[in-house]
C-alpha cells in the first residue's frame, strides 16, 4: 500500500507544480519556498525499502544517480524560466517550451535509470523517485528565489530575463 499512497503522492505534486509553474505568477522571495521540498523528504523518508538490502552497493549508486538527475533538472528548469519584473515592482516567473525539454529529459533519464536497476534485479522504491523530486524543487525554487532577488535589487529596471531576443526581433510598421 505504500507504493500506491507514494505513487499516487508523485502523481498530484507533479500535476501540481506543473500546472503552477507553466502559468504566469508572482514570486514571493520572502516565502518559505522548501516546505513543500522538506515535507516530500519527509514522505520519502518515513519508511524503510529506499535501499535494496541484497544489492547495497548498486542501490545506493541508483539512489545517488536519481539524485543527481534531479538537482541537474532543477537548476536546469530554474534556467530555463523566465523571470521579469513588472512596472510595480513585482517578480513574475513563467516556465518556457525549454522548461519542458528539460522536463522530457529527465524523465527520459530517469526511465532509464530504472530500466538499468530492473535489469540489475535491484528493488527500486518510489522514494527515491520523491526524494529526487524533492531535490528538484528545491534547487529550482532557491535559484528562482535568488534570480528573483536580483532582479529587485536592480531597482528601477523593468527588464526582463530573455527580453532582449524578444526586442531585437521586433519589428515596427513602416
Amino acid at each position: 500500500m505504500s507504493g500506491l499512497v507514494n505513487a499516487l503522492v508523485i502523481v498530484a505534486v507533479v500535476a501540481l507544480v506543473l500546472v503552477r509553474q507553466f502559468r504566469a505568477r508572482p514570486i514571493d522571495t520572502d516565502r518559505r519556498w522548501w516546505i513543500l521540498p522538506a515535507a516530500l523528504v519527509v514522505v520519502a523518508l518515513r519508511e524503510p525499502g529506499i535501499i535494496d538490502a541484497h544489492h547495497r552497493t548498486e542501490s545506493v549508486a541508483l539512489l545517488g544517480a536519481e539524485l543527481l538527475i534531479g538537482l541537474a533538472m532543477g537548476a536546469g528548469w530554474a534556467w530555463t524560466t523566465r523571470v521579469w519584473t513588472e512596472s510595480d515592482g513585482v517578480v513574475w516567473t513563467k516556465s518556457t517550451k525549454a522548461s519542458v525539454a528539460v522536463w522530457v529529459v529527465g524523465i527520459a533519464l530517469r526511465v532509464g535509470l530504472f530500466g538499468l536497476g530492473a535489469a540489475l534485479g535491484i528493488h527500486q522504491d518510489s522514494s527515491a523517485l520523491l526524494l529526487a523530486f524533492a531535490g528538484t524543487l528545491v534547487v529550482r525554487s532557491g535559484i528562482l528565489v535568488w534570480r528573483a532577488q536580483s532582479l529587485t535589487a536592480a531597482a528601477g529596471r523593468a527588464t526582463a530575463y530573455g527580453d532582449a531576443m524578444r526586442r531585437s526581433a521586433w519589428k515596427e510598421g513602416v
